[in-house]
């Protein structure tokens, strides 16, 4: 972060000085006491099992210069604010304001219902080399959400150049106010589905959450559309006068658009197409589903000047960098493990198992280990059904189900009626391991597939440690 004085960030975040408040903030700011480092700021995040202030006088031993907090804590220098998530917000506000008018900082936002985290990081590979190492800031991880997000902004300085942002929602409004804390030059929307369904209430409303990110663009930037999706290319009507839209996609009409698309091994190639020209693309990444994140990155990078020879050759260089995202591990037992453990909503789950199948092919045993997708509401036990029934109908040949939030899958897999054994529900992770020790053999096919909160990403990363 640029070096603010405790004033500076009192101003900032509308917050009062207490203590002995007088160390300018030269370090990065952090939420986790154990990322302390020192001139840090250290935000005190009251959570519903920790609270960050009981860590606020660690966090000055430690280095930190100076505390966010909502209340004093008695020897420790501190603004106080009313709420530290919005105070948080508040800050990356300024600071971004701050470099944009110190010098060219480009903001490169993206969203949808899918592919936000990989997309961010295919732009982290398009854009890097052009600006260096230094001038680029990505998230790790999914930082993407009221705490994340400026979390990410406040790791910029007066080398950044390009800002790339993720921006989730679980609830109306949420990309509105994210694209108020840092407005984008150029905003992203991947796709509308079905996840956090169980707050949204239906699907029209996460339509209307993720086009707040058309509406959020900075007066004269950029809007990146995906076409293909009917709900996604309708937001253009959203479009400020003045802001220019650019639409990707496999259709005709699309402005970059990916043609003669071939899945291989689950890796898919296409000419990368625009009105300049053709350029081939071999992804690296597993899985049919990331044309769309690929095409997304590509529209941009080619907004932002990158040519279109250069962006088809980066984006066939370009791997998988945040963890449990179709990784790919290939035991030396001849068992290929596909960790998409990190989340789940039915959109993904179904490109996962449709990737699975093509992965597996005529020649390998497909094994699905599944657990509950969460955050559907009442639309829970359909979805999950949808998609023990769709494993059938790919022929998944083992599907092993974990949990009572997921038995529906096995339940619609039985009800599919043309299986016999092949699928088994197990209550929990010991139970699904047990299962898998037994039966994996050379050549298997295995997903892993589960909301975060399931906890499957365990079960995924002794998998694949299985092999050391």
């Amino acid at each position: 972060m640029i070096e603010l004085t405790a004033a500076e960030v009192a101003e900032a975040t509308s917050g009062t000085l207490r203590a002995e408040a007088g160390a300018a903030v030269t370090g990065p700011v952090v939420v986790d006491s154990r990322l302390v480092e020192a001139g840090a700021l250290f935000v005190a995040v009251p959570g519903e099992h920790v609270d960050g202030h009981d860590f606020a006088a660690a966090a000055v031993a430690a280095g930190a210069a100076l505390v966010l907090a909502t209340r004093p804590v008695d020897g420790v220098p501190c603004v106080v604010v009313a709420d530290v998530q919005v105070a948080l917000g508040a800050l990356a506000r300024v600071v971004l304001e701050r470099l944009r008018a110190a010098g060219e900082v480009r903001v490169v936002a993206v969203t949808g219902s899918v592919g936000k985290t990989t997309t961010k990081d295919l732009l982290g590979q398009l854009l890097g080399p052009d600006v260096g190492p230094e001038a680029i800031v990505v998230p790790a991880g999914s930082f993407n959400n009221e705490i994340g997000l400026p979390l990410t902004v406040l790791r910029a300085t007066t080398a950044t150049r390009v800002l790339v942002l993720e921006m989730g929602a679980d609830a109306p409004g949420n990309i509105a106010d994210l694209t108020r804390v840092a407005p984008p030059d150029v905003g992203i929307v991947l796709a509308v589905g079905t996840a956090h369904l169980g707050r949204f209430g239906d699907v029209e409303t996460i339509a209307r959450t993720k086009g707040e990110m058309v509406e959020g663009v900075r007066h004269g930037g950029t809007v990146v559309l995906n076409v293909d999706d009917s709900r996604v290319a309708a937001m253009s009507n959203r479009a400020a006068p003045g802001t220019d839209v650019v639409t990707f996609g496999t259709i005709p009409a699309a402005d970059v658009r990916a043609r003669e698309v071939v899945v291989d091994g689950g890796r898919a190639r296409f000419a990368l197409t625009t009105a300049d020209g053709t350029a081939p693309v071999e992804l690296r990444l597993v899985g049919a589903h990331h044309v769309t994140n690929a095409l997304a990155a590509a529209a941009t990078a080619l907004q932002l000047g990158v040519p279109l020879e250069v962006v088809a050759e980066r984006l066939s260089s370009a791997t998988p960098l945040s963890p449990h995202r179709m990784a790919v591990t290939e035991r030396s037992d001849g068992v290929t493990i596909v960790d998409d453990s990190y989340n789940a909503n039915p959109d993904s789950m179904r490109a996962a198992l449709r990737t699975l199948a093509v992965m597996a092919g005529r020649t390998r045993r497909s094994v699905a280990v599944v657990g509950e997708m969460r955050e559907l509401g009442d639309a829970a036990r359909v979805e999950h059904d949808a998609i023990g029934r769709l494993a059938v109908r790919l022929n998944v040949k083992r599907l092993v189900v974990v949990g009572e939030g997921a038995y529906h899958v096995h339940e619609g897999a039985q009800q599919e009626g043309s299986w016999g054994e092949e699928s088994v529900f197990v209550p929990d992770l010991e139970a699904a391991r047990e299962v898998l020790a037994a039966e994996l053999t050379a050549g298997d096919v295995v997903l892993v597939k589960a909301s975060q909160g399931s906890g499957l990403w365990r079960l995924a990363d002794q998998l694949v440690e299985a092999d050391a």
